[in-house]
């Protein structure tokens, strides 16, 4: 029995390909055609892999001082994070999808829904491959798009058209029912968007393997082993969107920032500096989405696999009025500091989450504060241009410190060829 249903919606699903590694070979053409890793904080696992590494067998999330003699011998090429680097390239690709669909919802660092409802159907494929030619051309990186009148379809499609690259040349559009039928056949139910282990056992004990035996299934009976989610996850699957697109900055609950320290740490001058670098890189996230927080907490910990006296706890404020403000938010967190630091301890990580959002249009002024908001606006708003223009940490407060002997390991970071000056190719 074949179930489809008529639809106007088209949603489209761009995916980088590789893009952590993608981006290491935009500014090094020397690396095309070579297998390349990106290690995670303190280079300590496998984050990123790339088709050639795939085909030598490296795990992702693999420890690297596991596998340091594999990736030597097999000339892998390793690189720590470079979340400067991969955040202004998400920046660019996402620019420049906004010049093609008038909504567009970024899901990831490297994903993004599209909203093309109105497009003409017969043209989507080349349509897509348009924005493909388009991202590559102005930033390098190589793209699969995945096309389909629902998200759950579209997140199938783009699964489909990165597993199936030279036959689908990036693109697979399941607008056309048969085809669609043709991918969910063959497409594992654990493999669904928004479908987890446990729903995927779930749906296993009932004899429902692929998406399409899915796509049969009677609504009502999903929702009573899956919940309303599942039941949704039907209707998707027919083509009837059910979930639309949402705007990332109206839905954001929290702001999170945290990082390992690169060595055990004991002084609480280096965590108050650290502690100090992520309240300024939450705020600055803060401000460019026009948001206030009335909510800041911070952890400290111990590492829990030494065999060490172990310590970990947590603090939060609530603020009077909403802020962005470093200066006021690193007192606060220093305040926090004050209430949980205990000296004698081994620390290797600290971080901090700003919360209970509102926006700036929406302030609620605090008449005994001692800050005076409209010269801190105007003072944040001068060092975020300078470090807009000059590169992030041009301009920052003393307390986060110079030296910085506290931070996470990376040695073998690339240079932040579009953030800074200093670091720019040079060209002989």
């Amino acid at each position: 029995m074949s179930i489809d249903i008529k639809t106007d919606k088209i949603f489209a699903m761009v995916d980088a390909n590789s893009f952590y590694c993608s981006c290491e070979r935009v500014f090094n053409p020397a690396l095309n055609g070579k297998p390349i890793v990106v290690l995670s904080n303190n280079d300590g696992c496998i984050v990123a892999i790339n088709d050639e590494a795939k085909a030598l067998g490296i795990p992702m999330g693999g420890p690297y001082f596991q596998l340091k003699e594999t990736l030597k011998k097999n000339q892998v090429q390793v690189f720590s994070s470079n979340y400067t680097l991969y955040g202004d390239m998400s920046s660019r690709m996402m620019d420049i999808l906004h010049l093609f669909a008038p909504k567009v919802e970024v899901y990831s660092i490297d994903e993004a829904f599209l909203d093309l409802t109105g497009s003409e159907q017969k043209k989507i494929t080349q349509y897509a491959q348009e924005i493909r030619q388009t991202i590559l051309r102005h930033t390098g990186l190589p793209t699969c798009i995945g096309i389909a009148p629902s998200k759950v379809l579209a997140k199938i499609a783009n699964y489909n058209a990165k597993k199936n690259k030279i036959k689908t040349q990036g693109v697979t559009n399941l607008m056309d029912p048969d085809a669609c039928d043709f991918v969910l056949k063959n497409f594992p139910v654990d493999k669904i968007w928004g479908v987890g282990y446990q729903s995927a056992r779930k749906l296993y004990s009932h004899k429902i393997n692929t998406a399409y035996e899915l796509k049969q299934s009677d609504p009502e009976f999903i929702r009573k082993i899956l919940t309303i989610v599942g039941s949704r996850i039907v209707q998707e699957l027919r083509g009837l969107s059910c979930i639309e697109l949402s705007n990332d900055q109206e839905e954001r609950q929290q702001i999170i920032s945290s990082r390992s320290f690169g060595k055990q740490v004991t002084l609480a001058s280096e965590i108050k500096e650290s502690l100090a670098n992520h309240i300024s890189s939450a705020a600055e996230k803060l401000r460019k989405q026009n948001l206030l927080c009335q909510r800041i907490s911070i952890f400290l910990r111990t590492n829990p696999f030494k065999n060490t006296p172990q310590y970990q706890n947590s603090a939060s404020m609530d603020l009077l009025s909403g802020t962005a403000v470093t200066s006021k938010l690193i007192n606060c967190g220093f305040q926090l500091f004050e209430q949980i630091y205990k000296p004698g301890y081994e620390y290797k990580k600290c971080g901090i989450t700003l919360s209970n959002f509102n926006k700036k249009e929406n302030l609620q002024t605090d008449f005994f504060s001692k800050y005076d908001s409209f010269k801190e606006e105007n003072l944040m708003r001068v060092i975020d241009s300078i470090n807009k223009f000059h590169g992030r940490g041009t301009v920052k407060y003393a307390a986060c410190g110079i030296d910085q002997f506290w931070k996470m390991l990376s040695q073998m970071k690339s240079p932040k060829y579009t953030t800074s000056w200093s670091e720019l190719i040079e060209v002989c």
